[in-house]
C-alpha cells in the first residue's frame, strides 16, 4: 500500500503514526506470532481430570487436541490482515492468544501497539453493569484514565446510537444493541491495532455499513487491523493479506484472491500441502489431478482463456469447453453493456452422476464474487448423467455489470445422497470485458429511467 508522494497530503501523514508512503513490507512489525501451539487436554470422564489434578494417577488420562500447531504470522503496521478457515480451524483461538485472553502452550507473541479487541459477543462486558458503566470498565482495562474516557464518551454514545438504553443493564440489551455498544467502544478509544472476530455479523445492515466505513477510515490513517470473518466479500475488499487456517494449521498466506480460492478447495476437502524451494507451505492439486493439470497446459490457449486457472475435482464429470457468445451468436470475450449474451459449457461424463449441477460465477479482478447462478437455483433439474454422455449447458442473460474487466469461473457439482461432490471446477477461467459508455456507482447499473418535470 504505497501512495504517490505528489498526491499525498502531508496532513494525512501527520494524522497517523504510520507513513503510508512506505511500502507495507518495509514498515515495523505490529504483531509477530512465532511457532505458536495451543493444546487442550481432553478427558473421557470428569473424574480423570480430578485424579490427575490431585496426583492420584501416573497414567495419562487424556488425549491432546491441537487447536493451533506451529503457526507463524507477521502483521506490519498499517496492514489489514484477514484470517479465514472453517469452524474449528483455530481463528478465534489465535485472536484470544494475541489479546492475552488465552496463554499459548508453546511459542511467542509480540505486540507493538495498543490493542482494542472485539471478540465474541459479551467478551469484556459485565452483564449486570449499565452500558455507561461498561464503557468505563473497558476503557480502564485498556489503560485510559477516567478523564480520557470522559473525553471520548460523546463519540462512543453517538456511534452506538442506542439512546437511553445506555443507562440500563446490558443484560437487557438485544444482540444488535449489544454489538453496537461494544463496537463503538472498540473503535473510539484510539487503538493502534484493532482486532475483530465475526462481531459484525450481528446488527442491522445500516450499522454494518457504518462499521465498514470506520474500517476504511482506520486504513486511511494507518491503523493495523486483524479481521476474522466468514464474509469472503469483506475479506476481499478490506484485507491486504489473508492467512488460511485449517484444523489448527496454517495452510497458506497470500493475496485475498489466492487464499479465498484455496479456502473453497478446503471446504470440499480437495487440497494438499507440501514444501516449496523457499520452505513455505503452499496449496497444490491432489496427486491424482496432476495429469489433468498437464492436459490443461497442453491445451491450445485461446483468446480470453486463463492458462493458469485453478482446476480441481474428482473428474467423474469434466468441463471440456467454455466460451461466451454475443447477441448475434458470435464467440466473444468483450460484451457491450445492456446487450444479451450467452455462456456456454460443454461437459462429458466419465462416470454415472445422479444429479449434476452446472454453474458459473463472475468475480472482479480483486476476487470478489459479484454474481453467478446454477441449474439448481434456476430450477432446471436435468436427467442423471450417464457414462460417456455429453451435455452442453447455456445461460442467457442481459449484461448489466459496469464497464471493466471480470473473471468467469465454471463448475459441475452435485449431491450423492446428502454428500456434496465437486466433479470439476475451473476458477478464473475466462476473462470478460464489459464495454460501456456510461458507468454508475457499484457493480451493477440499475438501468434507471429518469424524468425531471417542472412543478408549481
Amino acid at each position: 500500500m504505497m501512495l504517490d508522494e505528489k498526491n499525498t497530503d502531508s496532513a494525512n501523514v501527520a494524522e497517523s503514526e504510520i507513513d503510508l508512503r512506505i511500502p507495507v513490507e518495509k514498515r515495523d512489525i505490529a504483531i509477530q506470532v512465532s511457532h505458536l501451539d495451543k493444546v487442550y487436554k481432553l478427558y473421557d470422564k470428569p473424574m480423570d481430570r480430578m485424579k490427575e489434578a490431585l496426583g492420584l494417577t501416573r497414567k495419562k488420562k487424556y488425549t491432546e487436541h491441537y487447536a493451533l500447531r506451529d503457526v507463524d504470522i507477521a502483521i506490519h503496521q498499517g496492514e489489514c490482515l484477514g484470517i479465514i478457515g472453517t469452524n474449528g480451524s483455530g481463528k478465534s483461538t489465535i485472536l484470544k492468544i494475541i489479546t492475552g485472553v488465552l496463554n499459548p502452550t508453546k511459542g511467542d507473541v509480540k505486540v507493538n501497539g495498543r490493542i482494542s479487541a472485539l471478540l465474541e459477543l459479551g467478551a469484556g462486558f459485565n452483564m449486570e453493569y449499565t452500558g455507561i458503566e461498561n464503557v468505563y470498565l473497558n476503557g480502564t482495562m485498556i489503560g485510559f484514565s477516567k478523564e480520557e474516557i470522559d473525553e471520548k464518551l460523546p463519540d462512543i454514545l453517538e456511534f452506538a446510537d442506542i439512546g437511553e438504553f445506555v443507562n440500563q443493564p446490558v443484560k437487557t440489551y438485544s444482540s444488535g444493541m449489544f454489538v453496537r455498544l461494544a463496537f463503538a467502544v472498540a473503535i473510539n478509544i484510539d487503538p493502534e491495532i484493532l482486532i475483530v472476530d465475526e462481531a459484525l455479523s450481528v446488527g442491522d445492515v445500516f450499522f454494518q455499513a457504518k462499521c465498514y466505513h470506520k474500517f476504511e477510515e482506520f486504513k486511511k490513517v494507518g491503523k493495523t487491523i486483524l479481521f476474522v470473518s466468514h464474509d469472503l466479500s469483506s475479506i476481499s475488499k478490506y484485507c491486504d493479506k489473508v492467512v488460511l487456517l485449517n484444523q489448527g494449521t496454517k495452510l497458506g498466506e497470500g493475496s485475498p484472491k489466492e487464499m479465498i480460492d484455496a479456502y473453497k478447495r478446503v471446504l470440499v476437502g480437495q487440497y494438499a500441502v507440501e514444501k516449496n524451494s523457499a520452505d513455505e507451505e503452499r496449496l497444490l492439486d491432489d496427486p491424482d489431478l496432476v495429469e489433468a493439470a498437464n492436459r490443461k497446459k497442453r491445451k491450445v490457449i485461446t483468446e480470453g482463456v486463463n492458462p493458469d486457472m485453478l482446476e480441481y475435482g474428482n473428474k467423474e464429470a469434466e468441463v471440456t469447453e467454455f466460451y461466451m457468445t454475443d447477441s448475434k451468436g458470435v464467440r466473444a470475450t468483450a460484451i457491450l453493456k445492456e446487450d444479451t449474451f450467452t455462456i456456454h459449457m460443454k461437459v462429458v461424463f466419465h462416470q454415472d452422476v445422479q444429479a449434476p449441477i452446472f454453474a458459473f460465477a463472475i468475480k472482479n479482478i480483486r476476487g470478489t464474487e459479484i454474481t453467478g447462478t446454477n441449474t439448481m437455483f434456476e430450477k432446471t433439474y436435468l436427467e442423471p448423467g450417464k457414462t460417456g454422455s455429453k451435455k452442453e449447458v447455456t445461460f442467457t442473460q442481459k449484461m448489466t455489470l459496469q464497464g471493466g474487466e471480470y473473471l468467469m469461473s465454471f463448475g459441475c457439482t452435485g449431491y450423492e445422497g446428502s454428500d456434496f461432490k465437486v466433479y470439476h471446477r475451473l476458477y478464473d477461467a475466462l476473462n470478460v470485458t464489459v464495454i460501456s459508455d456510461k458507468n454508475t456507482v457499484g457493480f451493477y447499473d440499475m438501468c434507471s429511467q429518469v424524468q425531471v418535470a417542472d412543478i408549481s
